[in-house]
């Protein structure tokens, strides 16, 4: 494939998978609510998909430079969670590779410019994900 261009997507096994899938959320997620929530809770102030870094942090502690991602086990490929359609099995294989490898690649250019990069699944518990957070916030700011 030559660069600047994309795959063209298979086309849905029927109308139901189509409306499935073009109604998957991007932002405000059921677990990104619930850490937001969280986080607000404990006082931790945050920028919500910080548009202007790599990757769109879904949750930006811009004082101290952390960028969290609560990753989809579907998209993000969980060890754990994550599942293959049967349908064009081969087309979401390399899709769901490559959403692993441009995980990876924005995660260095966060580094390059100074950002820690926290990624978390979701299904991992919002009150846990907060205490890491947390205590990597305090960390930067020498608490």
């Amino acid at each position: 494939m030559r660069r600047g261009t994309r795959a063209r997507s298979p086309e849905p096994l029927n109308e139901h998978v189509r409306n499935e899938m073009s109604c998957m959320p991007r932002r405000d997620t059921k677990p990104e609510l619930a850490l937001r929530r969280e986080l607000h809770r404990r006082g931790i102030r945050y920028r919500v998909n910080f548009g202007g870094l790599p990757g769109r942090p879904d949750i930006a502690l811009t004082r101290v430079k952390v960028a969290v991602f609560v990753d989809g086990c579907f998209w993000h490929a969980c060890p754990v969670h994550g599942t293959l359609p049967k349908n064009n099995r081969e087309w979401w294989q390399a899709k769901l590779d490559r959403n692993v490898e441009r995980d990876k690649e924005e995660d260095a250019a966060l580094a390059e410019l100074g950002w820690i990069p926290l990624h978390y699944w979701e299904h991992d518990d919002s009150d846990e994900v907060a205490d890491e957070i947390e205590w990597v916030r305090n960390s930067v700011l020498g608490f």
